[in-house]
Formats: structure tokens, sequence, C-alpha cells
């Protein structure tokens, strides 16, 4: 698998306030080392790829379970509007290695999600907030919402690019 230069660490929520500060949903499990004052961010797509310029990162401060960012080179709501925003990736080299049981937001896309050795679908994307990540599976021509998070969510397998999960009885009926 060809890795991306990139890690998207981020995305964003909503322009705050009227300085430029972005309100993001962090997609790392270490934030408190990644969303920090003078990390050079760049502005990527789900994939990794970068579509924009570098931005760095003058403040940062957890808000409600997200992120508030403020960057050297935005100083107005109107300039990080303008901006389009959609993720944040930092340089792969600059990140900590993946743990066992992890895999990056841009290889889930294609991943075969299996419950009890039964491959159910494929994944397709994540999405919703932290702590409210939403994994869209497709399965026999319907689109699902399944909670990606435990008790759901019992392996990622990388190396077998496969999402273990185990579901409520019904969820895929909904």
């Amino acid at each position: 698998m060809e890795e991306a230069g990139y890690l998207v660490v981020a995305r964003f929520l909503k322009a705050h306030g009227l300085q430029g500060e972005a309100l993001v949903a962090s997609l790392t499990d270490d934030p408190e080392t990644v969303l920090v004052a003078g990390r050079r961010l760049i502005e990527v797509n789900q994939q990794g790829e970068a579509i924009g310029p570098g931005l760095t990162v003058a403040r940062s401060r957890v808000q409600r379970g997200s992120w508030l960012l403020g960057f050297r080179e935005i100083e107005t709501r109107t300039a990080l509007e303008q901006r389009g925003l959609t993720y944040l990736g930092a340089r792969r080299e600059e990140l900590r290695l993946l743990g066992p049981n992890a895999m990056y937001l841009h290889e889930i896309p294609g991943a075969q999600v299996v419950e009890r050795g039964d491959v159910i679908g494929v994944a397709r994307e994540v999405v919703g907030a932290q702590g409210a990540e939403l994994l869209v599976v497709e399965a026999n021509g319907k689109e699902h919402l399944i909670p990606f998070r435990a008790p759901i969510l019992k392996r990622l397998d990388r190396a077998a690019r496969r999402i273990e999960v185990e579901l409520p009885p019904g969820l895929l009926e909904l």
C-alpha cells in the first residue's frame, strides 16, 4: 500500500470568533502533541494528499471535546472561511508510529467490515465529530452507519485491511 506524505490529523468543523480561529475535530489519538502551537499543518484531502498551503498553529486549546486552533497565516474569520478548509494533515515523519489495533484515516475506505468472520460490507468513510464518529459501510447496495467506537468496534487489522465489529441485533435493518 502506498503511503501518503501527510496523515490526516483534524477535520474542520467551523470558524469561531472574529480572529479566524478554527474549531476542529481531532482525528488522532495524540492531539495534545499534534495540535500544538508551532506545529506546521497542511490542507489535505481525506486521503492525506496536499491540496493547499501550510498553516502554522499559533495557539490551541480544547473546547467541549473539540480543538480550537488559531493560525499565524489567518487573522480574520473571513480569511479562514475563504480557505474552505476540510481536513488538516501533518507530515508522517513528525508523528509517532501507530500502535496495534489502529489504522490511519485514509486506510479505512475500502476495508472489509466483518462480524464474527462474515463480511458484512465495505467501509467508505468515517463521519461525525470526535466521540460520535460513524463508520459508513456499503453492504448489498445499501449504506449503513455503524458507531465507530467500543463496544461495537472490536478490532482494526491494518495489514489485512479489516474492521471487526460486533453489532447490536437489528442495526443493519434500520
